[in-house]
């Protein structure tokens, strides 16, 4: 595996002050999302689809360091739209940074290159480039040719500055396993990126193709064909994962849903219950705990939105807590030290 020691000791170290603190509902990753207007139109996503006005609209540095200390959450992951777009992205890494959160900051690397200056490298700074495939299918799922030539390029340029580097990859139906291993491969042998990400497309509900989002047993099947390699011991992939949440995907684990694990920001407020479902939102995070009726979330709810969902959001928080169980400590310490 290859979430960062410091970063895995830090998360650890908070879910057991947590629960000594009693506390039954705690957030481990903030998704910050300081602004929606992005270069792309991915047809898989729908952050875009907000009206004019609203993607002008875009949280201050202040208003991104009060929700990071208003949450508490130790790692703070900060997509888009295109955080690049934003003028003062660099402040708020830097002041993100500064607290002692461990940042993802997510691209899809047009504007990752010509902007590495305004960065310093940092165990806390993470950039995570969005790749979901080689360059004929990662350009089809952005939409546009030679946006993923221009993003391995900021990953080698990123990387030789001595900036930490992941990747995310969302799975889409219809994926051809081989082609998968393949792209694993050469993010791991090529462009030695410190892990990769991924997850199972599901259908947000503003993205404007809705046809190519998995169902949870082709999930299942389709990550048991893709991981098979790395299972058998064949593969030495870095993922950015806890091994846990790789079991789930397989379906050698069943979790439920931990929706209030991500809770997402934005400028309209904190989402209920999470970034994949249109519900509204709440002005404070202690709103967003107390009055949302997290029994309506989560595939055991009955809830028909939800019943598919295997995104990294909601289970990978399940996976740590997990973790921290003693008949699974030693695979997850196993899997972070096995580099």
């Amino acid at each position: 595996m290859a979430i960062h020691l410091e970063q895995a000791l830090a998360v650890g170290k908070y879910i057991v002050t947590q629960r000594l603190q009693g506390r039954k509902r705690f957030p481990l990753v903030l998704m910050l999302e300081p602004l929606f207007r992005c270069n792309l139109a991915c047809p898989g996503c729908g952050k875009i689809q907000h009206p004019k006005e609203i993607l002008k609209s875009q949280l201050s540095p202040q208003e991104c360091f009060a929700a990071a200390e208003e949450c508490g959450a130790p790692v703070v992951s900060i997509p888009g739209g295109e955080p690049f777009l934003h003028p003062q992205i660099d402040e708020i890494v830097a002041g993100l940074v500064q607290r002692k959160k461990f940042v993802y900051l997510c691209t899809n690397g047009l504007l990752l290159e010509k902007n590495l200056d305004k960065f310093k490298p940092s165990p806390y700074l993470t950039f995570s480039v969005h790749l979901d495939g080689n360059r004929q299918t990662h350009d089809r799922c952005v939409n546009r040719e030679g946006v993923f030539d221009i993003a391995v390029s900021a990953i080698r340029a990123a990387k030789a500055k001595g900036f930490r580097v992941t990747t995310n990859t969302t799975v889409f139906d219809g994926v051809d396993p081989k082609e998968m291993q393949d792209f694993f491969d050469f993010l791991t042998e090529d462009l030695e990126v410190d892990g990769m990400m991924v997850s199972p497309g599901y259908s947000y509900e503003k993205a404007p193709d809705q046809d190519h989002f998995l169902k949870r047993e082709q999930t299942k099947a389709l990550f048991r064909q893709i991981l098979q390699p790395f299972n058998a011991g064949k593969k030495n992939w870095r993922f950015n994962h806890n091994p846990l949440f790789l079991d789930f995907l397989t379906g050698e684990k069943d979790y439920e849903c931990t929706p209030w694990g991500s809770p997402s920001y934005s400028v309209f407020g904190w989402q209920k219950p999470c970034y994949l479902l249109d519900e509204g939102h709440y002005d404070t995070f202690q709103e967003l705990l107390e009055k949302t009726d997290w029994n309506q979330y989560g595939r055991s709810s009955g809830n028909p939105k939800c019943a598919d969902c295997m995104v990294h959001c909601g289970y990978e928080p399940t996976a740590a807590m997990d973790a921290m169980n003693p008949a699974n400590m030693g695979r997850a310490l196993g899997a972070l030290f096995d580099k």
